[in-house]
This record gives C-alpha cells, sequence and structure tokens, in this order.
C-alpha cells in the first residue's frame, strides 16, 4: 500500500472524493507510477500531479484507471463530474475578486456547498471518506442540486440496463446451431428444405456413433431448440435419433409436426426429463446418448 502525501487543505471536497478513489485504485492494481503512464498513455508526472490534488485529470485518464483498478466506470466518471464542476468553481473564484459578506451569509453558502456535495456522491455511489455538515439549503439551491443528481443517477440507471439487455441477448443466443431452426414456410431455403416435384423432402438416416454419440447425418448440433412447427436439418436428425432409440417420429421429412413431438414425449417421460414436446439441450442429450 503505497504512503501518500496529504492532500492539499484548500481542495475541494468533491476534488478530494475524486482523488481518494483514484488512490485506492492505484493501490488496488500495485502499479508504479512509471507502470501507470504506459498502461494510460498519460506521464508518470501527469500522474504524479492528479494523484496529489494539484490538477484534475482528464475523463479519459479516469475511465482508463477504472479499467485498470477493476472498477466500475459509470461510477467513477460520476465522480468526476462533480470533480470538474467544483474544479471549475474554483478556479472562477481564485481568477474573481473576493465577494465579502456577513458571517451568517458564509454560514448559508458553506451548507449549500457541503449539501451538493454529499448528493452528488451518493447519486455516484461513492465510499464516505469524511464528515460532512449537511445544513439545510433554501429552496431554489435544493432545486438545482436535485436536478443534477438526478440526471447522474438516470445516466447510472441507463447504463446499466443497456448492460443488462445486452448480457441477456448473448445468453439467448448462445451457440451458432440454435438459430438454424427456421418457422415452418420460412422463405430461407437453407434451412426450411424445399419441396420436389415428387413430394416433400426426405433426410437420410446414416446413423453412426461417433465418441460415445449418436449422429444420423443431418446435423451435429447438440443444443438447438426444437419445437412444433419449425423444420431444417436439426429436426431431420432429431426424427432418425428417435427412430433409434425406438419412437416412431412418423416420416423424416424434416417437419416438426404433431407425430415428431409425441415421440419426443415419449422419450423425455422415459429419460426422466420435463415432458414437454420441445427439444432442448438435455433431450438433445437423451437423444446421442
Amino acid at each position: 500500500m503505497s504512503r501518500w502525501k496529504a492532500l492539499p487543505g484548500e481542495l475541494d471536497p468533491r476534488v478530494r472524493q475524486l482523488v481518494v478513489r483514484l488512490r485506492r485504485l492505484k493501490d488496488h492494481s500495485g502499479l508504479s507510477l512509471r507502470q501507470l503512464a504506459a498502461k494510460t498513455g498519460y506521464s508518470a508526472s501527469s500522474w504524479e500531479r492528479y494523484l496529489g490534488g494539484r490538477s484534475l485529470p482528464p475523463r479519459e485518464a479516469v475511465e482508463a484507471m477504472a479499467r485498470i483498478g477493476g472498477d466500475d466506470p459509470t461510477r467513477l466518471l460520476a465522480l468526476h463530474e462533480v470533480a470538474a464542476e467544483a474544479w471549475g468553481e474554483g478556479r472562477a473564484g481564485t481568477s474573481a475578486p473576493e465577494a465579502t459578506g456577513t458571517a451568517g451569509a458564509a454560514g448559508a453558502a458553506d451548507s449549500a456547498h457541503t449539501v451538493e456535495v454529499a448528493g452528488a456522491l451518493q447519486a455516484a455511489g461513492a465510499d464516505d471518506t469524511g464528515p460532512y455538515n449537511l445544513a439545510a439549503p433554501n429552496e431554489e439551491t435544493r432545486h438545482g442540486r436535485s436536478l443534477r443528481v438526478a440526471l447522474v443517477a438516470g445516466a447510472v440507471a441507463l447504463v446499466l440496463a443497456v448492460s443488462s439487455a445486452v448480457l441477456l441477448a448473448v445468453r439467448l443466443t448462445d451457440g451458432d446451431s440454435r438459430a438454424s431452426a427456421t418457422p415452418l414456410g420460412s422463405a430461407t431455403s437453407s434451412v426450411s428444405p424445399s419441396p420436389s416435384p415428387s413430394g416433400p423432402r426426405t433426410y437420410a438416416c446414416e446413423v453412426e456413433r461417433i465418441d460415445g454419440r449418436w449422429y444420423a447425418g443431418n446435423s451435429r448440433t447438440r443444443d438447438a431448440v426444437l419445437a412444433e412447427g419449425l423444420a431444417g436439418p436439426e429436426v431431420a436428425e432429431a426424427q432418425c435419433l428417435l427412430r433409434r432409440a425406438g419412437f416412431a417420429p412418423g416420416v423424416v421429412d424434416g417437419i416438426f409436426g404433431p407425430h415428431t413431438k409425441s415421440a419426443v414425449e415419449q422419450l423425455q417421460k422415459r429419460a426422466g426429463l420435463v415432458v414437454d414436446g420441445i427439444i432442448g439441450r438435455h433431450t438433445w442429450g437423451a437423444l446421442r446418448r
């Protein structure tokens, strides 16, 4: 664990929160400043300024640190947005003449400031690194702060929702062959065989055992989901294997009809599977054993 120098006392709490999180991620990664520079494209001296609170890191540097440290980039970027706003306010304050006011007005400004910090950090899901005096702000200030907090929280929720949807889609499309069986009557000629002039197409059943599993020469799939109304070589493969197992699916024509469904249900019942007439991973396992 690195022994960090104390941050400047005048550093805004919102910026301090970001710097503390970046320091933790660097310690967690175990990288030196030179190694960190090599992985992120920002020099070691730049990282020394960022981690010392003397300069605000750019958004890209923060995102790179999140990836290296295994943290959620969305949360860290939310902290960076709040810190950037505070940093801009601080620079504007030093370049303009200092405004004078009563002690009561200064106290009210400090209270509004701490409420803004706590609200923004809470919306970003950040850890609390110190106590804050959360005095109630006036109505106008509360409305402005609440709007910013809602926007940040909404952005985080949107990113999480999109990520979950993509992950679910990937899981549902597990494997190339699962989408190869199409509904009966589909225009895709590569999957649904076209009828010949002499009648519906039939498939040959050349059953052989390879590596401890049965194959009929029409498809090697082991997880394509087939149900009544589908057609294709995968259905013909299942019909051949149903025949081999002693069940009657009807003509081996690659069409999943009532006879095929009935044979599947009989197989599932004998194998102790859920009897639903749908061929999935477990039913394929029973067919190929």
